[in-house]
């Protein structure tokens, strides 16, 4: 069963890795379109987003909708954290790795705030209060004028030209190859193990002496972890950071992707990842007005 497993594991790195190793010659040879290549880093953002959100709604079993009030968390705040340091770190990779490390644990602290009373809840109510979350989150960052207010918060001076710099796309997948590491080696571990036994039946996973209520807030904040983490690679692909973007639709949109790559699949949430991304932004250059909405 374990040879199972990590065989199953190395396919989804080799799949993952020769992904990129053709985008890199590609890119080389300049048979990537420019529009395409500026979608390489909101993939991997989103490949991170649906991955970690599996976690919760796949593997641990409980249905969240706040994954996108997470990813606000890391882009607004973790993108302010970047900012401030661009005025004193002349390296912009090192601003980016910092960024992202105070954005994720920031995040993950929003997670335990929320988890500890939300999870209390099962079902239809957890998802609303999730939610809740989500809205609630994104409605104070646009009133606060430290960050811009509803104009957004402006990330000029740590935004990557995408379609001429690939390094911040090598960042996110660097990520996506930590974030498919730790999630594999959690779920083939004891704790897994434990989370899946919490999935399939909490009454009988609490009579064989798992901790339940740890494991479900362990679960929560290790998402939103991620999910902050993409937020600030997001932010420092695109400016202004806006709070419109990080509406219950997004939540729902990850959610989409999870559902359709198969719960509990890391391996799909990948691919449904990467084809809904390539879509969204296919009809949105195609159609126009409400149609693109």
């Amino acid at each position: 069963m374990r040879s199972k497993k990590f065989r199953s594991t190395l396919i989804t790195f080799g799949i993952v890795i020769a992904a990129f190793i053709a985008c890199q010659v590609m890119i080389s040879t300049g048979a990537m379109t420019r529009s395409l290549k500026g979608q390489l880093v909101p993939i991997c953002a989103y490949v991170v987003m649906a991955i970690s959100l599996n976690m919760t709604v796949g593997i641990l079993g409980e249905l969240s909708l706040g994954h996108a009030g997470f990813m606000c968390v890391g882009a607004y705040l973790g993108g302010y954290i970047a900012i401030q340091l661009s005025n004193v770190i002349g390296s912009k990779l090192l601003v980016l790795i910092i960024s992202m490390l105070a954005g994720g644990v920031i995040a993950a602290i929003f997670g335990l705030i929320v988890g500890l009373p939300a999870l209390r809840l099962k079902g239809d109510y957890l998802a609303i209060v999730t939610l809740a979350f989500g809205e609630i989150v994104r409605t104070i960052f646009k009133n606060l004028d430290v960050f811009g207010k509803a104009m957004g918060l402006r990330t000029n001076t740590i935004k990557y030209d995408t379609r001429n710099d690939t390094s911040l796309y090598i960042v996110a997948f660097v990520v996506v190859l930590i974030v498919l590491f730790m999630i594999n080696n959690l779920i083939r571990s004891k704790h897994g193990r434990a989370i899946t036994a919490i999935r399939d039946n909490e009454i009988a996973a609490k009579a064989m002496g798992i901790n339940v209520t740890f494991y479900k807030l362990f679960v929560f904040v290790f998402s939103a972890f991620f999910a902050g983490v993409a937020g600030v690679i997001y932010a420092h692909y695109i400016t202004p950071v806006q709070y419109s973007v990080f509406s219950y639709n997004y939540s729902i949109e990850i959610l989409v992707m999870v559902v359709l790559g198969g719960m509990a699949s890391i391996n799909g949430s990948i691919v449904s990842a990467a084809l809904i991304t390539i879509i969204n932004f296919e009809l949105q250059s195609k159609l126009s007005g409400d149609l693109a909405a």
